[in-house]
C-alpha cells in the first residue's frame, strides 16, 4: 500500500494534510514530550465513514478523515510529505468520542530488518506496547483523562477488512470520474 507521511518520529509538530488545499499544515504542537513511536501518516484514497464505523464495536461513524498509519523503519527517516511503499501488518483499534479512528500499523515494505514481518505479532512486545500507548495517550494532557478509547491490537487480516471499508467510504465521498 501507498502511505502519506505527515509526521516522523523527530517531530515536536503535529502536521496535517489540509482537504481544502492539499497541503501539509501545522495542526498544533505535540501536547506532551511523547513523539510518534514511527512514521505516521495515511492511506491515501481512503476515508473512515460509516462502514469502517461498523468494523468496530461501540463505534458511531467513523472519524471522516483518512485512515491513519504507522510505518515501521529500521533506519531513521526525518523528512515527513513522503510517499513510500509500505506492507500492512495490523493495526490498533481507537475510539475518539464515538468516531472509529484505526492506526493500520505497516512495515517498509523494503526495509532490510522489518520488510519481512507480515503480522504485527511478529513484532517485539516493547514495540507494540509503545505504539500502543503513544495512541492511548498522545491526545492528553498530564492529569487530563483519556480522550480516545484503544482496543486489543489486530492482525493484518482485520486491518485489511478495515482498510477495504475505508476504500468504499472514499468510493463513495468521491466517485470515479
Amino acid at each position: 500500500m501507498h502511505a502519506y507521511i505527515e509526521i516522523t518520529p523527530f517531530d515536536l509538530v503535529k502536521y496535517e494534510i489540509d482537504k481544502d488545499s492539499g497541503y501539509l499544515k501545522v495542526d498544533r504542537p505535540q501536547r506532551t514530550s511523547s513523539l510518534p513511536p514511527a512514521l505516521y501518516g495515511f492511506l491515501p484514497r481512503t476515508y473512515a465513514g460509516k462502514r469502517v464505523a461498523a468494523c468496530m464495536e461501540g463505534a458511531t461513524d467513523g472519524d471522516h478523515d483518512p485512515l491513519d498509519v504507522c510505518v515501521i523503519s529500521e533506519r531513521p527517516i526525518a523528512r515527513s510529505e513522503i510517499l513510500l511503499e509500505a506492507r500492512v501488518i495490523g493495526g490498533v483499534p481507537m475510539l475518539d468520542a464515538g468516531a472509529a479512528d484505526d492506526k493500520i500499523l505497516a512495515v517498509l515494505s523494503t526495509d532490510p530488518v522489518w520488510s519481512e514481518v507480515e503480522d504485527v505479532a511478529g513484532l517485539p512486545k516493547a514495540m507494540v506496547d509503545r505504539i500502543v500507548h503513544y495512541f492511548a495517550t498522545y491526545k492528553s494532557l498530564p492529569g487530563e483523562p483519556a480522550r480516545g478509547r484503544v482496543g486489543a491490537v489486530y492482525g493484518p487480516a482485520h486491518a485489511f477488512d478495515v482498510i477495504r471499508a475505508a476504500m468504499a467510504d472514499y468510493a463513495e465521498l468521491v466517485p470515479p470520474a
